[in-house]
């Protein structure tokens, strides 16, 4: 082709993809290619979002909106202008599970920057995030029962309506008015209003996705891949046959959840609370143990040494529990640690059972031999926390008999781009 024609060919458009996570914000720029789509950019910026409030207790689990919004504005402000100008559509995914409310009309302002005009939140409350743990399971149980076969759990936006009504001593039913309408995947919610960033005015934006389903759909190609996932907290999936409807009712006790996917899928679910957090947890204990003995020691430090000291232990004996933040599903059981030997309280040995602990727990919930029953080939491993800690990707390779494929952008934001990229 002359160079002339391709210089007369208008410029490709480029999908958007948002994804609003629990620790930071990611933004991924989609093109088209011959062969498929293409991540051009991306960015992603950290909120240092968690707050408190009187209101919610120790049990509270909050997040300040501004910052949230803050870092999405960030994120966006680094990609570059050339190309967030021949966005066409946007996909937005987030945290699921959590709320957060505001005053009608008055959600977000409008205000200039150096990019050009931007959103900050207005009359909004904190969002009330899904580690929220503020609805105990007596409460939660006087409750009415969904009409689902999800079960509700602390968290869950709508059980935290209940509890604020019930700390104000308000008597009247659920404010069912407050609910989004619920539209097919990929469809389209509105047009942004003005150009932001540099995307025109008028891109299409795609209603709220899931994270966890943008995560499964940037890497899920067959059906006999398991998709393992750990961030925050962790996940492990499978595709379930063509025509699957899960049952009418919840069952609370069950450790596998069926979640919607597209095209009328669904996905059998060990949604595990326990992930890269209770890594965090284990490194914030340390952190603390050693400002008490007198020394200051950054976080970030004490991560890479207790790494490096579990990757000189291949094996330990000492058995850890990590269910620090409980399970949906038996929320009473929390962490413990057996099998304590002399031999076996190095730091070393304490964070290889750490680690070994997260996955032998997601494996209990969804058992091997279920993969196995299932079709499943091979395992897709992804997330911040699987990708920064070799000793987790020692642990997922020696507990699962599958080859474990570990995914370069298996992402939310990409998912979400990919979503509208293939319905736009």
């Amino acid at each position: 082709m002359a160079a002339s024609e391709a210089a007369g060919r208008p410029a490709p458009t480029c999908v958007l993809g948002i994804d609003l996570g629990t620790t930071s914000v990611k933004a991924a720029l989609l093109t088209g290619a011959e062969q498929g789509q293409v991540v051009a950019e991306s960015c992603s910026r950290e909120t240092q979002a968690h707050t408190s409030s009187l209101e919610a207790g120790p049990q509270g689990m909050e997040q300040n909106v501004w910052r949230i919004v803050r870092a999405l504005n960030e994120c966006l402000a680094a990609l570059p202008q050339q190309q967030l100008q021949r966005v066409s559509h946007i996909g937005v995914s987030g945290q699921m599970h959590g709320i957060l409310f505001w005053k009608k009309d008055k959600g977000c302002k409008w205000t200039e920057c150096s990019t050009g005009p931007t959103f900050e939140p207005e009359e909004v409350s904190h969002l009330i995030t899904w580690q929220d743990g503020r609805c105990s399971p007596t409460f939660l149980s006087s409750l009415p029962l969904p009409q689902s076969h999800i079960s509700l759990a602390t968290g869950f936006g709508c059980a935290t309506v209940y509890w604020y009504s019930k700390k104000r001593l308000k008597k009247s039913g659920f404010p069912v008015h407050l609910l989004p309408e619920v539209g097919d995947p990929g469809s389209i919610a509105g047009r942004t209003i003005c150009a932001w960033h540099g995307i025109p005015r008028g891109a299409k934006v795609g209603i709220a996705l899931g994270d966890f389903q943008c995560s499964v759909y940037s890497c899920l190609t067959e059906r006999t891949d398991a998709v393992l996932n750990i961030g925050t907290s962790a996940q492990l999936t499978i595709s379930m046959p063509p025509g699957f409807q899960p049952p009418e009712t919840p069952d609370p006790s069950s450790a596998v959840t069926y979640f919607p996917y597209f095209n009328g899928d669904y996905l059998a679910v060990a949604a595990s609370l326990n992930g890269g957090n209770v890594l965090a947890t284990f490194v914030d204990m340390v952190a603390q143990w050693t400002e008490e003995l007198g020394f200051q020691v950054e976080k970030s430090a004490i991560y890479m040494k207790i790494i490096k000291a579990a990757l000189a232990q291949n094996d330990s004996k000492l058995s850890v529990h990590p269910t620090v933040f409980g399970e949906r599903h038996i929320p009473e059981r929390l962490a413990s640690v057996t099998n304590i030997a002399f031999s076996n309280l190095s730091l070393g040995h304490i964070t290889r059972a750490v680690c070994r602990g997260i996955v032998e727990n997601l494996c209990s919930m969804l058992p091997v031999q279920r993969l196995m029953d299932t079709g499943v080939r091979r395992i897709l491993g992804s997330g911040s926390a699987l990708a920064r800690n070799e000793v987790l990707r020692q642990e997922v390779e020696r507990i699962f008999p599958f080859p474990v494929v570990y995914g370069k952008d298996v992402d939310a934001a990409v998912g979400a781009a990919m979503v509208m990229f293939h319905r736009k």
